[in-house]
């Protein structure tokens, strides 16, 4: 029989858009999974930076950490992903030169979407090869020792996927990286309004992920904490199954979906949704450049 296989996890806070982004690792073997990085974007200039990531790498070094996947829980609209950047910033040690990027394999589906409101089809590659890896509901990645399955939790958007950690102790799921499904107990839960959100589903997906032992550590993608509280992201089943503010147990599918159809129309679109989806849906990488070297980014007028 093996013994269970220590895992850690250090979080990344982005406060300029309430992201967290995190490295999980395998204690023994020190491989390492990136989820949800961020890269930094001044919308009033059009430039980016890497600070947010370059924190993540430098702790990769620091740590002596393999880094083997970068895994996206959906297409952000809210930030870009560092995805692109991240995988080439090889840390001290390792013998890859490239982490592949990961995501759902209904992330087809969104760019069908994205890329005719965007009018960017031709630089979409087909069936989704912009990413090195779709995964569908169940697969399974190896960190080291941990198994890392892919759970389906579509409801925000078609391709969102949870990330759940089995740490080999044969008690099943430890944690799960929940993405744009659950925030902190008393912030709720994600919007259903973009182009392929449904509210229906989001209430089936959280049933999915609160299904699980009560113990089971839950981090969040996001934090939006009210006054008077420090940014959070991890929850547990229970604690969201007693206290969440708009899924807690005892509110029936038909609530939940009256509550969040009503408030999604009150929402305003993210800050950084027209450039981020561009970006995202494309594991990360930017338009081609022109023959002076320029990247351009599309606005759509009234098309969203």
């Amino acid at each position: 029989m093996t013994s269970p296989t220590a895992f850690g996890v250090r979080a990344f806070f982005d406060e300029v858009t309430g992201t967290v982004s995190y490295v999980l690792h395998d204690g023994a073997s020190r491989e390492a999974a990136v989820i949800d990085p961020v890269w930094d974007f001044d919308a009033k200039s059009g430039r980016t930076s890497t600070v947010s990531a370059q924190r993540i790498v430098d702790y990769l070094q620091a740590q002596q950490l393999d880094l083997r996947w970068v895994l996206e829980t959906h297409a952000h609209a809210d930030h870009l992903s560092a995805a692109q950047w991240l995988r080439t910033q090889v840390p001290a040690g390792t013998v890859r030169t490239a982490a592949p990027v990961v995501i759902g394999q209904q992330i087809t589906a969104v760019q069908k979407v994205f890329g005719g409101i965007y009018a960017m089809d031709d630089s979409i590659a087909p069936q989704g090869r912009d990413f090195d890896r779709l995964l569908a509901d169940g697969d399974v990645l190896q960190l080291g020792a941990i198994g890392i399955r892919a759970l389906s939790v579509p409801g925000h958007t078609p391709a969102d996927l949870a990330y759940a950690v089995d740490d080999g102790s044969g008690s099943g799921v430890s944690a799960i990286f929940v993405g744009d499904t659950l925030f902190m107990p008393d912030v709720g839960t994600a919007r259903c309004d973009f182009p392929g959100g449904d509210a229906h589903q989001l209430y089936r997906s959280i049933r999915k992920l609160l299904a699980h032992a009560s113990h089971t550590a839950l981090y969040v993608c996001h934090d939006y904490p009210p006054a008077g509280r420090a940014p959070a992201w991890r929850s547990t089943v229970a604690e969201q199954r007693a206290h969440n503010v708009h899924v807690h147990d005892g509110i029936d599918e038909a609530a939940f979906v009256a509550m969040r159809q009503a408030r999604d129309a009150t929402l305003a679109m993210p800050q950084l949704m027209l450039p981020s989806v561009q970006v995202n849906i494309r594991a990360g990488r930017l338009p081609d450049a022109d023959a002076q070297g320029r990247r351009f980014l599309k606005l759509p007028v009234n098309a969203l």
